[in-house]
């Protein structure tokens, strides 16, 4: 009954212990924030609230809704229609199942499906090289490599009857976050420099490739409507996430000012930093007073404090897709993008895409794509 929550807490108890051994920064939140993601918790705070509350969330929800011919109810939070010209799930599971039957043949459509995304024929065998495929018993990984000349190792569940489109759609995702592994990796100004600022930049990164399965598949071709649906799907994700990730980090608050609290006063807790999120942003537009959906996600008991990096991650990823379209070239500018090491978040996406991590371009975007009719 209270397990989730028990599980919850041993993670909160563990992060105590350290929190003496850290003076600069010294409570689990501080040290996500001040030293993991090197972004002050309040700043992340105001991007996020910024997606919350902006006009264009009922906007979008009125799209939705004349879409599906009925007003909105909470579980709209996962609507996951924005995509021009997309196909029963069904087809697509036949589609993948027959061109990769198993990890392998995956790997060996690697040079191609790089290619594919713009990189050169020999680049992309390069990459290919570098990088190992592995069926997942759970829904998908990238395990990155720390040491130069080992591989990173893509993840993904493969069926008996083959991957289906979940398992290729979560595996491009993952190549993303690989080829972004080789490059901060192999290509970096030295070792020390390895990686990128934080997980909301790999995650981005690997949003990158996501975004063209489908094409990748040879199912869709880049035009102005993918590109609209590309950009209301992108700002309704990271409208969903970006509470979720205001309730991850106001239950950590909230067991540093109870450190005695037991499983049960916990989950009371959590359920109710829930519902008054959702009541504050969501309940307008969804409906559902005293909702607890929020609190749902894994990440808040396997990964603390992670769940922040999933809307800055969205935030990031646009606002690279964003110079990527200006640019009109996705290889070499990733590489130049990935290649650039584990600076501060400002520096690298300055370096990236000539301005600091903003939601403006995502928020310009949106507004753009509802006024077209």
């Amino acid at each position: 009954p209270d397990l989730r929550y028990a599980k919850l807490l041993a993670q909160f108890h563990a992060a105590r212990r350290e929190d003496p051994f850290v003076p600069i920064a010294p409570t689990a939140i501080a040290r996500s924030f001040e030293i993991g993601r090197e972004l002050p918790e309040a700043r992340v705070k105001a991007l996020l609230e910024q997606v919350l509350s902006s006009p264009l969330v009922p906007r979008v929800a009125r799209l939705i809704e004349g879409r599906l011919g009925r007003p909105l109810e909470p579980v709209d939070l996962w609507y996951a229609g924005f995509k021009a010209g997309s196909r029963p799930e069904a087809e697509l599971d036949l589609l993948t199942r027959k061109r990769y039957p198993d990890a392998a043949a995956f790997a060996a459509d690697l040079p191609r499906i790089l290619e594919g995304l713009g990189f050169a024929a020999e680049r992309a065998r390069w990459l290919a090289e570098h990088i190992r495929v592995d069926p997942s018993r759970g829904a998908g990984h990238a395990l990155q490599a720390m040491r130069r000349g080992d591989a990173p190792r893509l993840r993904t569940r493969v069926g008996a009857d083959g991957m289906d489109y979940k398992g290729y759609n979560i595996a491009v995702h993952e190549l993303g976050h690989n080829v972004e592994q080789v490059f901060s990796l192999e290509s970096v100004d030295h070792t020390l420099l390895m990686g990128v600022p934080n997980n909301a930049f790999t995650e981005a990164l690997a949003f990158v490739f996501q975004a063209r399965d489908l094409e990748l598949l040879g199912l869709q071709q880049p035009d102005a409507a993918s590109e609209r649906e590309r950009v209301l799907g992108d700002f309704w994700q990271t409208w969903e996430i970006a509470g979720v990730a205001l309730v991850d980090l106001a239950t950590w608050h909230w067991m540093y000012d109870h450190p005695e609290a037991t499983a049960a006063d916990l989950r009371e807790a959590v359920v109710r930093i829930a519902e008054e999120i959702w009541d504050r942003y969501y309940a307008p537009v969804l409906g559902g007073t005293t909702t607890p959906l929020l609190g749902v996600y894994s990440h808040m008991i396997s990964y603390p404090l992670y769940l922040a990096d999933y809307p800055i991650g969205h935030l990031i990823a646009f606002q690279i897709e964003e110079h990527l379209h200006k640019v009109g070239q996705l290889g070499p500018e990733f590489e130049r993008m990935a290649s650039f090491g584990a600076v501060t978040p400002d520096v690298w996406m300055t370096h990236a895409t000539g301005a600091p991590v903003s939601a403006e371009p995502l928020l310009r975007a949106t507004a753009a794509a509802l006024a077209v009719p």
